[in-house]
């Protein structure tokens, strides 16, 4: 059994390229950019800055692909500076590093995300597994957008790259935790599934929740928690091994496998105080995988991810305004906390 402390996050290695835009046009429309802002994006990169900048004292990894561009240099240096260990991340020159342009409306806070995927496409589980995982949790995202680990095994055919991958982490002692991004596809129940018993963590908003389980209404206006209740217990019972966490824009849930259910609401922060939503829901990651990491229970774990995800709310880009631990868990203790 893995004994050691620390987390390695592998997938997506994303630059953001922040556009902040009066509002959001129509098709065809016009809008002003105001502001653009280079930034972190993708699960493992905006989970491991968090984590650093939150203090946290243990061993971070990085595994991934980046092209031999600039953008993978900013990566590489900004992983320098936040002591996060990239000798998982290989530079290669087939293709470029990946990158998204995110529109948020400086109107709303809202955004939209236009993607490449570049050098994440070359991501396996043999370069997952070949380097040494022996942390105490590994965080992988984001499922349905990494090429080589949603195929399907050409030796075990009823099984995902991720799946397979995922199955022999466990076997290692580690504990694994996933996350999905909110593609507008019906690819849901073929990628996913396959992955469900062979994960601890899962993290998924709404959206996600719904494409897998086909149960509606979960979060419309207000939280359904018969509805949630139901999603949750179905996505045990497909396979999750520990603990389903659901986030959406009010609150967050914990649903594990002991029948524990632990509903959490957002901590409140003015209009004025919200300058963007990117990266919220993986610093909510963030925030909950520190908590279980020091063997927190899931209630505690709750207020820790709602807190962090409001400090990342401070700022149009991922991470920039994640302060530590501490400055994260005053917030959740002095400020007011929403109701669902």
């Amino acid at each position: 059994m893995i004994k050691n402390k620390g987390i390695t996050a592998a997938g997506n290695w994303i630059i953001d390229r922040t556009k902040i835009i009066d509002d959001y046009p129509h098709q065809d429309g016009l809008c002003n950019i105001i502001e653009e802002i280079v930034s972190n994006g993708g699960a493992p990169y905006n989970v491991l800055k968090a984590l650093s900048k939150m203090g946290f004292p243990f061993s971070l990894k990085g595994i991934g692909s980046i092209g031999s561009d600039d953008l993978g240099d900013i990566i590489l240096k900004d992983c320098q500076q936040l002591k996060i260990d990239t000798q998982g991340i290989i530079v290669n020159t087939k293709f470029n590093t990946s990158y998204t342009d995110v529109m948020t409306s400086r109107k709303t806070g809202r955004r939209t995300f236009f993607h490449y995927r570049g050098a994440n496409a070359l991501l396996t589980k043999e370069l997952i597994l070949k380097n040494s995982l022996q942390n105490k949790i590994f965080h992988l995202g984001y499922l349905l957008l990494l090429d080589n680990l949603d195929q399907f095994s050409s030796i075990e055919t009823q099984m995902t790259e991720a799946a397979i991958l995922l199955r022999d982490i466990r076997e290692r002692g580690i504990k694994t935790s996933v996350d999905l991004v909110s593609e507008n596809s019906d690819r849901f129940i073929d990628v996913i599934t396959p992955s469900l018993p062979f994960i601890d963590y899962l993290f998924l908003n709404e959206y996600e929740a719904f494409k897998l389980t086909g149960i509606e209404s979960i979060v419309k206006e207000k939280l359904h928690v018969e509805n949630v209740k139901k999603a949750t217990s179905q996505l045990l019972d497909m396979g999750v091994n520990d603990t389903v966490f659901l986030h959406f824009e009010n609150g967050a849930v914990a649903a594990s496998k002991t029948n524990e259910l632990y509903l959490q609401p957002k901590v409140k922060l003015s209009d004025h105080e919200i300058k963007g939503t990117a990266g919220a829901g993986d610093a909510f990651a963030a925030g909950v995988l520190y908590a279980l990491h020091e063997d927190r229970n899931n209630k505690e774990a709750l207020r820790w991810g709602v807190a962090t995800a409001a400090t990342s709310l401070r700022h149009p880009t991922c991470s920039e305004s994640i302060p530590t631990l501490s400055k994260i868990l005053d917030l959740y203790n002095t400020q007011k906390i929403s109701s669902l």
